[in-house]
């Protein structure tokens, strides 16, 4: 039984590896520091919106045979309203992922250097670490050998051991089952979380996965049905990166201080109360989480772009390796020389702010189209729920656009 399940995951893995990058689990560590596992239901809020949202992507991957980009492409005909949506989603997926993927690297080389300490080397007035050298050149043999079955394989191995490493530092932590249940199903709202729950929801449900999710799925299957290999696989993947998020929550409420700024400072806060166990379980979790976005990231960009431009070819095409090169160099110059493209990433935080509400309502009015779906419409109880993440992700918006202000 359990070969079986092996051999129909897949896409959804991906997926998952996706959404927990550095940013997810620096950001549900400062949930579990600051508001224990109250915060717990906004997790779990976000792997049912990250649920419908990515079987949606997937059903139209598989039934369409052409990733959302292709598609959004095909399907509006208004040439003005066509081309800012198109230049709108490049923007902010392709630049967008550039200047997250310095942060993707940065976040392995914590879990790294917890372990091994750090390696600079200084050139000039300035200072290389080699470890995102190494990181980058990992993605960069994975990336290039471009065969989607190596790939998700290489992947499907991360997540595991990062869900391992995050699950078993949380269980060492031995904290209280009635607690975390009572956080997970009774909404709180504690002082000054406001900010902390938009951001649990925004870094799970992340726009650039719903144009990844339509595009590896058909890479994968190519028959209707295989929907249900495809729901199965984006089901158990979704809910066991939610758990690895709750699981890096629930370590982070045994920490008995409050000056922790991100997960390397969790690992060390954990050694002293648990031993150095819980620091290297947490450390290779990081540094997988790190790994499995800086590969996705680039992989996410090259697949909007091949879609929104029109290019054909596969992942071994020269159009398709320059993009996610470019996005994988620029990572690993930001963050091996240590500089913070501030304005970059504001720009990206508002682009994708703007971006995942946009998105969003185009995926439902496409996932509503009997010329490209066919029988596999969404049904009315999938609209309405579609309707409400629609509105969550509008609010999302406005307040992750109102906070790069300063608002």
């Amino acid at each position: 039984m359990i070969k079986k399940w092996f051999q129909n995951i897949g896409p959804g893995t991906l997926i998952a590896a996706a959404f927990i990058g550095p940013g997810t689990v620096t950001l549900c560590t400062l949930a579990g520091v600051n508001f224990g596992f109250n915060l717990l239901w906004a997790m779990l809020l976000s792997i049912i919106a990250t649920i419908v949202l990515q079987e949606m992507a997937a059903r139209l991957g598989i039934i369409s045979q052409k990733g959302l980009s292709e598609v959004i492409r095909e399907e509006i005909k208004i040439p003005f309203l066509k081309q800012f949506v198109i230049m709108l989603i490049l923007l902010a997926i392709v630049v967008g992922n550039a200047s997250y993927e310095a942060g993707n690297i940065s976040g392995g080389i914590l879990g790294l250097e917890t372990i091994f300490g750090q390696f600079k080397v200084d050139v000039g007035s300035y200072s290389i670490n080699f470890m995102s050298i190494v990181i980058g050149f990992i993605a960069f043999i994975l990336l290039y050998i471009g065969n989607y079955k190596f790939l998700e394989k290489a992947l499907i191995s991360l997540v595991l051991l990062m869900s391992f490493s995050f699950v078993l530092t949380a269980i060492v932590t031995k904290p209280d089952i009635f607690a975390i249940l009572k956080g997970m199903f009774v909404p709180k709202f504690p002082e000054k979380s406001l900010l902390t729950i938009i951001g649990l929801i925004g870094t799970t449900v992340v726009p650039y996965n719903l144009f990844l999710h339509a595009s590896l799925v058909k890479e994968r299957w190519k028959t209707k049905e295989d929907l249900k290999f495809a729901k199965k696989d984006t089901i158990i993947s979704i809910i066991l990166g939610g758990l690895v998020s709750m699981a890096i929550i629930i370590s982070a409420a045994a920490i008995p201080f409050k000056d922790i700024t991100n997960a390397a400072d969790l690992a060390k806060g954990l050694a002293p109360l648990y031993g150095e166990f819980a620091t290297y379980f947490l450390a290779l979790g990081l540094f997988a989480a790190g790994i499995t976005s800086a590969i996705t990231a680039p992989l996410a960009a090259a697949y909007v772009a091949k879609g929104c431009l029109g290019w054909q070819g596969t992942m071994q095409s020269k159009s398709f390796r320059m993009v996610w090169m470019l996005v994988l160099f620029l990572g690993v110059f930001f963050s091996s020389i240590g500089i913070k493209p501030i304005e970059i990433i504001k720009f990206a935080q508002v682009a994708n702010g703007m971006l995942l509400p946009i998105i969003a309502g185009i995926l439902l009015w496409i996932m509503n189209k009997k010329n490209v779906l066919g029988n596999f419409v969404n049904t009315k109880t999938q609209n309405i729920i579609g309707f409400v993440i629609l509105i969550i992700t509008i609010f999302l918006g406005a307040k992750g656009i109102l906070k790069v202000f300063n608002f």
